[in-house]
């Protein structure tokens, strides 16, 4: 079975309320340095998207929003 690489990050509020994100892993255990410290972080608009939508079709959806917004800044 292939499998695909995700981390959830959780966003606490003061007010006590959570926000769960599902990505792709930025910094694996192969990849931990210096040099990889947060710098910033951006969130997107929310979108709508299909109920349906496989986890594969949706990591491949936000990678490329990732690459478009990415693109942009560049």
């Amino acid at each position: 079975m292939k499998t695909i690489a995700l981390q959830l990050v959780t966003v606490g509020l003061e007010n006590g309320q959570r926000g769960v994100f599902i990505g792709v892993p930025l910094i694996t255990e192969n990849s931990a340095n210096a040099d990889n410290l947060v710098e910033d972080i951006w969130f997107s608009n929310i979108q709508e998207v299909p109920d349906h939508l496989t986890v594969a079709n949706l990591i491949r959806l936000v990678r490329e929003e990732s690459y478009r917004r990415q693109a942009k800044l560049h």
